[in-house]
């Protein structure tokens, strides 16, 4: 898999997570546990789409 069809790829499941803690969140009885852990893998998206990017842009 080319770096840019793995950015699409991690950038499709980043914005799936953000909608999921909307979704979460809105919701009277939100599990805060289980929103974290979303965050967090989100945050880790973020990070590896960043540092991808970065490579792209060096070369």
């Amino acid at each position: 898999m080319s770096i840019k069809n793995h950015l699409t790829t991690l950038r499709s499941k980043h914005q799936e997570l953000d909608r999921s803690v909307a979704s979460l969140e809105a919701a009277p009885a939100a599990d805060s546990l289980h929103i974290t852990q979303l965050k967090k893998e989100k945050l880790q998206l973020k990070e590896e789409i960043t540092d991808l990017e970065a490579k792209i842009t060096r070369h």
